[in-house]
């Protein structure tokens, strides 16, 4: 699964959790990213292989001009195809964390080209909410609090969603309750 709780809530908090704003440490953080159905490994034999298969046709050309005119427009599909693979690296870059306090809940998102952007509330007002179909894609899943409605994991896909809302909902419902 593309996301990782890096530490989970599996109890409700004892009521002596000192919160953010008390320098305590976060009883939850969850880390979302996007899945990469290509890794690095598999982006390099893709090239390679590439390369290979231009080259089998290529090489009954060697020493003719017929070589060159074969060649470059190759090299150039074979370039097309690293600065495509390489693009979608590159804009699928995004990291979503959600730190969650006794007293406070933070969510970050830092998207392609370094572009950032931050929600913070009280999670004790937070509700977590899935649009079965009302969002831009099949069980959108929202975070509502402080005046705002913000998406998290809305590029996972159609089957990673409905744990996450499970989790989320079973995190902020135990991060309410203070046991003690």
């Amino acid at each position: 699964m593309p996301y990782e709780w890096e530490h989970p809530i599996t109890d409700a908090p004892h009521t002596d959790a000192r919160g953010r704003d008390a320098g305590g440490a976060p009883i939850a953080v969850l880390h979302v990213w996007p899945f990469r159905s290509l890794p690095k490994r598999g982006f390099a034999f893709a090239i390679g292989f590439a390369y290979v298969f231009l080259m089998i046709p290529i090489s009954a050309f060697v020493g003719t001009v017929a070589m060159w005119w074969l060649l470059f427009p190759g090299l150039i599909a074979i370039f097309g195809l690293w600065w495509f693979i390489g693009k979608s690296y590159r804009d699928g870059e995004i990291l979503e964390e959600l730190t969650i306090w006794t007293d406070h809940v933070r969510l970050t998102r830092t998207g392609p080209r370094r572009t950032y952007a931050e929600w913070e509330a009280n999670p004790h007002w937070v509700t977590v909410q899935k649009h079965a179909n009302g969002g831009p894609v099949k069980d959108y899943i929202t975070l509502k609090g402080n005046g705002r409605e913000v998406e998290i994991g809305a590029f996972l896909s159609e089957d990673e969603r409905p744990p996450l809302f499970d989790d989320l909902d079973r995190a902020f419902t135990l991060a309410k309750s203070r046991r003690g």
